[in-house]
């Protein structure tokens, strides 16, 4: 008997005792499913955790911020705290050749009270104002959809210009005017902190591509022009979705100005003596080369305990601990959904082997008969074992075919979770353990079929 009359006498079977055969590939048709589904869920959360990780700088980002609490052999020197300057900045250009685009920023934000960006009688709500130089388009991943950023002489001289993000220009001009037309404010004037600021940029708007692909929708639906897009309305459920969700918003909700320019007509308190003693909120960079984080650590480190007379008033912060974080969670939440679908494999694999057993012994005498003329233990070995492996791929297809409609129910049911993705590899997966629970679970009708004594199986009734 060749392979094909075998897989077709599987069929025939699945066809003769049909209800009892969908009852027995509930189980595996569960389990392709929910692994598909979860694998889909998984992945579009990955995604979207790694879209974030890129928009706020890569691992290649390094930022240095100042810090008040020394070691403890230090804690005599306290009073001889500075901070980060813009000394430092100059120093790490010049002694520090694995990393490069170092950038100073001198940041404040609107939920306190030292700043306030109104346009008429509007306001915003959490902005970040950052004071920095044109090089932080590159460091920081801005990137400018209208206009231009400001210039190094703009820098120079402290001119009143500004670059916004998308939710500085909704909250004072609206996202849409009365056309349905977005609104680009190019050359007009906003005041921070009551002075007049000219709008000569901005950032295009940040959101994952799920989001964009939703507001697209809401844009062809009627008014939606009117009411706009917010993106506060995506919220997302567990803290590291959150956290990404957290850096789009800063992105869009900040407002670029020339350092120079902040300093000297925003905030005096950040000048301290000469230019070179600058206080900084924090200075950023990138280094060449991930495999040489650690090196280039220590020798940024190396520079800045020389600025800093041996100090160490500062302290490290970079991007490894979120793609670590993205690292762990994604692997738990594949070991949780692994853990359920082979649950639910296993309850199929068990209820294949019950119901070919059962097929057995209403087969005795059928397979007494082929031995008796010439069948081998091998043929009927492989001929159960094939009918096993024939059942759970049909029902390993039908968890596939189901699978789509099983992530888009679940994500219109709850949709502030993370747009699920749907990949061939899953589906790959999933479609190949539906085969190994077959033919592991046809194993022992297998053989209990293969040992059966023709003799005795002739007589059976």
């Amino acid at each position: 008997m060749n392979l094909l009359t075998i897989i077709l006498s599987g069929f025939r079977e699945i066809k003769a005792h049909w209800f009892r055969s969908a009852l027995t590939m509930f189980g595996v048709i569960c389990g392709v499913a929910s692994l598909v589904t979860m694998a889909a869920f998984v992945k579009g959360k990955e995604n979207l955790l790694r879209e974030s990780l890129a928009q706020s700088g890569g691992l290649e980002r390094i930022t240095i911020e100042s810090e008040d609490d020394l070691p403890d052999y230090q804690k005599h020197l306290e009073d001889e705290i500075r901070g980060i300057t813009l000394k430092d900045v100059y120093a790490l250009k010049n002694n520090a050749p694995l990393v490069y685009n170092v950038t100073p920023i001198i940041q404040k934000r609107s939920f306190r009270s030292d700043l306030r960006v109104t346009r008429k009688e509007k306001s915003t709500r959490f902005t970040l104002l950052q004071g920095t130089w044109p090089e932080s388009l590159d460091i920081m991943d801005h990137e400018i959809e209208h206009g231009r950023m400001f210039s190094e002489i703009e820098d120079h001289l402290a001119k009143n210009v500004c670059v916004i993000g998308t939710e500085v220009r909704n909250s004072l001009f609206g996202e849409y005017d009365e056309n349905g037309e977005t609104i680009v404010p190019i050359d007009e004037t906003i005041f921070i902190n009551y002075k007049p600021f000219k709008i000569v940029g901005m950032l295009k708007e940040y959101m994952t591509e799920a989001d964009r692909k939703k507001k697209e929708e809401a844009k062809k639906n009627k008014g939606a022009t009117q009411r706009g897009f917010d993106w506060r309305s995506m919220r997302y459920k567990d803290s590291n979705s959150r956290r990404s969700m957290i850096v789009y918003s800063s992105k869009n909700s900040t407002i670029l100005i020339p350092l120079n320019t902040l300093v000297s007509k925003l905030d005096s308190s950040f000048e301290s003596g000469s230019k070179m003693d600058r206080s900084l909120s924090e200075l950023t960079m990138k280094i060449f080369d991930v495999s040489l984080l650690e090196k280039s650590l220590q020798q940024v480190r190396n520079v800045l305990l020389r600025t800093h007379n041996g100090l160490e008033d500062f302290e490290f912060e970079t991007q490894e601990s979120f793609a670590d974080d993205i690292t762990q969670a994604i692997y738990n939440e594949r070991t949780s959904g692994m853990f359920i679908a082979g649950i639910c494999l296993l309850v199929g694999g068990i209820g294949i082997i019950n119901i070919m057993l059962s097929s057995i012994s209403e087969r005795v005498r059928e397979i007494g008969i082929r031995k008796s003329i010439g069948a081998t233990n091998l043929d009927m070995f492989s001929q159960i074992l094939t009918e096993s492996v024939v059942l759970a791929v049909s029902g390993g297809i039908i968890g596939l075919i189901a699978s789509p409609f099983l992530i888009d129910a679940l994500a219109s049911y709850a949709p502030d979770t993370t747009p699920p993705i749907m990949t061939v590899e899953s589906m790959f997966i999933g479609f190949s353990f539906s085969a190994i629970t077959g033919s592991l679970a046809g194993l022992i009708p297998a053989i209990k079929a293969a040992k059966l004594d023709p003799i005795e199986a002739l007589r059976y009734d």
